[in-house]
């Protein structure tokens, strides 16, 4: 190839026309500059291999991390070439040409051809490539503009014939016609899409202060959640946050109305597709998240499911969550494009859209949703009507800021001929969390039911007591829920009566009655810290809510009846009533992570005592919401300070667990046992005195807390005074300690053990160490004994060689080996041609979630492409073809 000379910009070839300069080098990075090494770090690992794509929609940052990338690597630096609009096969080869030989021409050995090469010269230039010394590493930036087949078919080619030598790293918009399949099979193919190209709130932070407008934790945070970490709409924000008066405030409400992000969006992202596909966005965004089927009804098509799903595929503007079918969600700024967007159409179109949305959903047995698109196609009467047959499931269960905005409220005229009505509007607005309107609509619709006839005023009382409740669960206001409970209650039918026979209302009256009040009642008693108390109004309220068909009730009484049964040391039932709740329908899709985090919390502190910490870590990373704030906040913090233990960081999980005591402030059992943990974490670390202070006084009490008792013992024993060890530890074996969570009753029997072989009553310390494992096996607890203190193995061994009713159990521990009782139901695995490892047991844990590939592998601390590899190896052996169906086989043989 004969050299290039470059005038005024323009690079020219001898065999052809000439090339500018500029679309063979990379662009300067906008300024303020971020780097971010976690994606060069990724881009450097990828150009060791054939293939790097960096694939995601516009204003995602592609070109800016590859030419920040290309800048900073040593020369020789990569080959560049911009590829843009119109570029056909033979233009584009002789860029790639200049570009290869630009990078490439210098380096002893076999020159690269001296003209573009044609498809019969792609041999030789393949052949100069394979026989250099090192590998030329190639940028294509906007690959997705090429249409030629046969440029791409002869990228391909070198690909397969230059032994390596040839690396390219992509940049484009979406998929490319290219055998990705084929290295993503061979493990040869890094991706960095979307997820991965999202800034972290960490790098939000950075980019705020590299423009200088430093902003407040929590509006970084709340910034980041409205832009989805989208690069293009941070630089918006970060660019016109500084002309504002009161840059938090702006920050928090920043949005895809935003002139400059709006026009952004509607030119580079919707100015692409086809009308059609525009059409249906638009009118799809009459609800927050839709589903193929619901496309289908409000569009009147019948390939809603097709175009959702390759938008989704592109990522970075729709996303998919993992339920079947798949709910799919817009970015949140281009949600906002798409909200001012529908609100331009006609509005008998809006109110036809509503109403076929209330129809929808009220078929799917979501009143909620359905309530609200009722009351905005101004459906008076069905909006009645949903109330009535509802009720129970439009009850808040956590408190939330408001989501959607409210639908225009009735006419007087129309509240004033049915009151209820109004009530409906409020439980609407009570349900978003906006209480102020709900409030308001509540005291229309008092002052409307003056004068309804007895039958229905005893309905209208029922049902404002219901809209009450609501408002005082969003309050906090524990008293209120208790007085709202107890008067709902009181508007149970006497038995036998029939005076509630309007044929819209449901058929369990009374049912609905007991589980409502029962869940509410059961949610107050856990966020005081009374577990027994919460556990048994939540199973009455779990059984009420089955037999009246209450499926959302039931969820979120069996979620943290779970979770309770888990913190009792009732691993059995807390895992068969976590998987039933996760076997509910309603736990599918975003609207219900909070309701199943609880489960997926249970699971976590099952795993736990298994000692199974991988699978503890894969349930713990699903319990969000969960674990924000209250009993699921505490239970959290114990699994969590736990593992950190375990993993040998003690430090660590002494500060979490001082955080979440200190923050969370959590009340009665739940707060003995972060504090009792703390001091043993402080004792283990060797600081005595300071755990010994923490829970001396409360330890000596007349009537301590168990799990302080047997902290302290544990401290003593620490310190070296086996006596005041003896003296400190509880009796755990008698009547009043049946009602002990079991891990503190555990805990203690093995203590007792110890210090009675310390003191030298070996026949003590196998009957002791025979009773705990008495209350250990069936429940199938092994961290007990396997991260219990050094001389608990010799104990162990010990017993082994004295004789126990535990043999197989006892001896598997000693040997330090996994029971197979813990991994699942025996013979569960022999269903499989090729048994899952144990990572591959992990990732399936995972793939219950509505996380991505990108979000578990940091998860897990592992590369993407090793969990894609993993994964193919679940549906292999699993015989699956897509998420769902490897969860659904994986539960049928018990896995899961």
């Amino acid at each position: 190839m004969p050299q290039q000379r470059s005038t005024n910009g323009i690079a020219e070839a001898s065999a052809g026309p000439p090339l500018l300069a500029t679309r063979l080098a990379p662009p300067a990075p906008p300024e303020p500059l971020l780097l971010r090494p976690r994606l060069t770090a990724r881009l450097d690992a990828g150009a060791a291999g054939p293939v790097t794509l960096v694939r995601a929609p516009a204003g995602w940052g592609k070109t800016t991390l590859l030419a920040s990338w290309a800048r900073g690597t040593s020369e020789p630096g990569p080959a560049w070439v911009q590829v843009e609009e119109g570029d056909s096969g033979e233009r584009l080869w002789a860029y790639l040409a200049a570009a290869l030989h630009g990078v490439a021409g210098h380096e002893p050995g076999p020159p690269l051809p001296a003209t573009t090469p044609r498809p019969d010269q792609l041999e030789l230039l393949a052949a100069a490539l394979a026989a250099r010394e090192q590998p030329v590493v190639l940028v294509l930036d906007d690959l997705h503009r090429v249409v030629d087949p046969a440029a791409l078919t002869g990228l391909e080619f070198l690909l397969r014939h230059t032994d390596g030598r040839l690396r390219l790293v992509v940049g484009a918009r979406g998929e490319l016609p290219l055998p990705l399949h084929r290295l993503r099979l061979a493990g040869e193919l890094t991706e960095i899409g979307p997820d991965e190209l999202a800034f972290t709130v960490d790098e939000v932070a950075d980019l705020l202060v590299a423009h200088g407008t430093p902003l407040p934790a929590a509006a970084v945070t709340r910034l980041r959640e409205r832009t989805g970490g989208w690069p293009a709409g941070l630089r918006f924000a970060a660019l016109a946050v500084r002309e504002r008066p009161d840059p938090e405030r702006w920050a928090e409400r920043f949005g895809g109305d935003q002139p400059e992000v709006a026009a952004y969006l509607r030119t580079e992202v919707l100015g692409g597709l086809p009308p059609q596909t525009r059409e249906l966005l638009r009118r799809t965004a009459v609800s927050p998240a839709v589903r193929a089927d619901l496309a289908d009804v409000l569009t009147g098509r019948d390939d809603g499911g097709q175009v959702l799903a390759g938008l989704a595929r592109d990522g970075g503007f729709l996303h998919a969550d993992d339920s079947d079918p798949p709910w799919y969600r817009a970015h949140p700024l281009l949600a906002d494009l798409l909200r001012d967007e529908f609100g331009g159409l006609d509005e008998a179109d809006r109110r036809e859209l509503h109403l076929r949305a209330a129809g929808w959903y009220a078929g799917h047995d979501r009143p909620a949703e359905a309530l609200r698109h009722a009351l905005a196609a101004r459906e008076w009467d069905r909006a009645s009507e949903l109330l009535l047959t509802g009720w129970p499931e439009l009850v808040p269960y956590d408190r939330r800021a408001p989501a959607v905005a409210a639908p225009p409220p009735p006419p007087p005229e129309a509240v004033h001929r049915d009151p209820e009505l109004a009530l409906a509007c409020a439980a609407e607005r009570a349900y978003a969390g906006d209480a102020e309107a709900a409030e308001a609509r509540l005291r229309d619709a008092v002052a409307a039911a003056q004068s309804l006839p007895a039958p229905r005023r005893d309905r209208f009382r029922r049902l404002a007591t219901a809209v009450e409740l609501s408002l005082a669960r969003l309050a906090g206001d524990h008293r209120e829920v208790r007085a709202a409970a107890t008067r709902l209650l009181g508007t149970r039918a006497p038995a036998g009566s029939t005076v509630d026979a309007d044929p819209r209302s449901g058929a369990g009256e009374d049912a609905d009655v007991r589980a409502v009040a029962g869940a509410a009642l059961g949610l107050v008693d856990l966020a005081v810290g009374d577990l027994r108390a919460a556990a048994a109004r939540l199973a009455g309220g779990y059984d009420a809510a089955r037999e009246a068909g209450r499926a959302r009730t039931a969820l979120v009484c069996a979620a943290r009846l779970a979770l309770l049964h888990a913190l009792a040391g009732e691993l059995r039932a807390a895992e068969r009533t976590a998987r039933a709740a996760l076997e509910m329908p309603p736990c599918q899709g975003w609207s219900s992570r909070a309701e199943c985090a609880h489960a997926h919390l249970a699971l976590a502190l099952v795993a736990l005592h298994r000692d199974q910490p991988e699978e503890a870590t894969a349930q713990l990373a699903l319990t969000g919401a969960a674990g924000a704030e209250g009993t699921g906040a505490a239970a959290a913090a114990l699994c969590r300070a736990t593992l950190l233990r375990d993993a040998g960081e003690a430090a660590a999980a002494a500060r979490l667990v001082a955080a979440a005591r200190i923050e969370g402030r959590p009340d009665g059992e739940l707060a003995d046992r972060l504090l009792a943990l703390e001091a043993d974490l402080r004792g283990e670390q060797g600081d005595v005195d300071t755990a010994r202070r923490l829970i001396a006084d409360r330890a000596r009490e007349p009537d301590p807390a168990p799990a302080l008792a047997v902290a302290l013992a544990r401290v003593e024993l620490r310190a070296g005074d086996v006596r005041a060890a003896g003296y400190a530890l509880p009796e755990w074996d008698g009547a009043v300690a049946e009602g002990w969570p079991l891990p503190v009753r555990l805990a203690a029997g093995v203590l007792d053990a110890v210090l009675a072989r310390r003191g030298g009553d070996d026949r003590r310390a196998g009957r002791l160490l025979e009773r705990v494992l008495d209350l250990a096996a069936p429940e199938g607890y092994r961290r007990v004994f396997t991260r219990a203190e050094p001389a608990v193995r010799d104990l162990l061994a010990a017993h082994l060689d004295s004789g126990t009713a535990h043999w197989p159990t006892v001896s598997d521990l000693v040997r330090g080996a996994e029971a197979p009782a813990v991994r699942g139901p025996v013979g569960a695995d022999r269903a499989l041609d090729e048994p899952l490892t144990e990572r591959e047991l992990t990732i399936l844990r995972y793939l219950q979630s509505i996380l991505s590939n990108v979000e578990i592998a940091s998860e897990l601390s592992l590369s993407v492409n090793t969990v894609k590899t993993h994964v193919r190896n679940i549906y292999r052996k699993l015989d699956a073809t897509r998420r769902r169906e490897a969860v659904r086989r994986a539960r049928e043989l018990r896995l899961l």
